[in-house]
């Protein structure tokens, strides 16, 4: 006959373990509710009850402890209970409530943890909102098939490229509709120049395919945390996994040498001293444009040169303490000296109180610079390629740019060329070498050819030296 206790944290962890089979227990709160402990010391809750009418006494596991908490035990066990008191099995209830689930209402139970553990989600909540919640959202868990989301996956690219499209020409219509109102109500005052035209962003090919597989790796995340047996929102094979994705090409773009000059002269004369000094905290932090624009003094030590992030306003969720070089340490002085706002970067206009888009200002460097393809995030690419290429460390440039996976800082190891350069220089040497036309670092003429040969003096062929 079970024991009965007071289901608590501690009184739990304080049960022994039998030496063979397992010991059972019963919570003095809960009706059916009760905990088996095993000689491996694995203790579970699990629910036993009777549906009103029914003969058949059935268990119902409800999860591990301590993954599931004496409280959480009791909401299900009380769940069940009301379920057994209306004559339904307790097994058909848990069973139902799993396949009943939609798609749409696990994820947003999925978004609501996210949002518990501080992490941001903002990329994959755009995602659901704009490719996934119409296709599956209203769709039971249970009923989504692996051959569903492949025709769904494929199909997606060119739903996206549409998308793209059609929100491309509304903004143009808004801003033709903006520019004729602007010119009419000039043309009422008779004076004014005509508005000017706003510098049209760099075009980008816009493929779906990377967003594609994205929102597929969202969905498969979805039906992983629903799995979980903590959760048991589901049970079943994930029906996300094993698709073939589309090939992406990671990119690799950031400020090369002879780029360098061209850029810091088209920001040197950059009308806008906010911006001028954004895109330079920006480069020597490393840090992302969102998290540089909403830079507040407050997390800001010019003593010991550093900038603390919070982690609810990173993207991985992970809290992140920014080292300031001398060169951005004097940039920030001299701001602060002259600022009234809470922000670094204030702005009247916008409703956070701080700017939020940089993109003109940049597109007049890019027009200065006459630099092609080059984007705000490929400055915090750069930070990284330079400490490659200066001799750090996988590991130092992953904590300087707070990667929370190691495969993020990987590309910085391709991008260093020159070890290779070095590597093939001394590889080249050392054919040249043995093959008797390097000896010493001279200079050692080839051997005319036979036909068409030079007078002798006349061509010389010379190995690398």
């Amino acid at each position: 006959m079970a024991q009965v206790i007071d289901f608590t944290i501690r009184s739990i962890e304080a049960l022994p373990a039998p030496e063979k089979g397992r010991s059972e227990y019963r919570d003095a709160r809960t009706a059916g509710l009760y905990l088996r402990v095993t000689s491996s010391g694995v203790r579970s809750f699990s629910f036993v009850g009777r549906a009103k009418g029914s003969g058949r006494v059935e268990r119902v596991t409800l999860g591990k402890f301590p993954a599931v908490k004496p409280e959480e035990a009791r909401r299900r066990a009380t769940m069940l209970l009301g379920d057994l008191a209306a004559g339904v099995s307790a097994a058909d209830a848990a069973r139902g409530k799993r396949e009943g689930l939609t798609l749409r209402a696990v994820a947003a139970l999925y978004f609501e943890s996210l949002a518990r553990r501080g992490a941001k989600g903002d990329t994959g909540r755009t995602i659901w909102a704009l490719h996934v919640d119409a296709a599956l959202g209203a769709r039971k868990m249970s009923e989504i098939t692996a051959l569903d989301l492949e025709r769904w996956h494929r199909g997606l690219p060119e739903r996206i490229v549409r998308h793209a499209n059609e929100a491309r020409a509304e903004r143009a219509r808004l801003q033709a509709e903006r520019r004729a109102a602007v010119a009419a109500a000039q043309a009422i005052r008779r004076r004014g120049p005509d508005p000017k035209p706003r510098d049209a962003a760099p075009g980008r090919k816009v493929t779906g395919e990377r967003t594609a597989n994205m929102a597929l790796a969202l969905v498969r995340t979805i039906y992983r945390w629903a799995s979980d047996g903590t959760r048991g929102y589901f049970t079943g094979v994930n029906p996300a996994t094993g698709h073939t994705l589309f090939p992406e090409v990671q990119r690799e773009r950031f400020l090369q040498p002879h780029e360098l000059a061209p850029f810091f002269a088209a920001l040197a004369s950059e009308p806008s001293e906010t911006v001028r000094d954004f895109v330079l905290v920006a480069l020597l932090t490393g840090a992302r444009r969102a998290n540089v624009v909403a830079m507040r003094w407050a997390d800001v030590d010019l003593e010991h040169s550093t900038w603390r992030i919070a982690g609810s306003l990173m993207k991985n969720g992970q809290p992140q303490t920014v080292t300031l070089a001398p060169e951005a340490v004097t940039i920030l002085k001299a701001r602060k000296d002259a600022s009234k706002s809470a922000f670094v970067f204030p702005s009247e206009l916008s409703e956070s109180g701080h700017m939020e888009d940089p993109r003109k200002g940049w597109l007049r460097i890019l027009r200065a610079s006459k630099l092609q393809d080059l984007r705000l995030h490929d400055l915090r690419r750069t930070l990284g390629s330079w400490q490659a290429r200066t001799g750090a460390s996988l590991l130092t440039i992953a904590k300087s740019l707070n990667h929370k996976d190691m495969a993020s800082t990987l590309i910085y190891a391709r991008l260093d060329l020159d070890p290779v350069r070095q590597s093939v220089d001394r590889a080249t040497s050392a054919i040249f070498e043995a093959a008797g036309l390097k000896q010493s670092a001279e200079v050692t003429p080839f051997p005319a050819v036979a036909v068409g040969a030079e007078p002798k003096g006349k061509r010389r062929g010379a190995g690398a030296r």
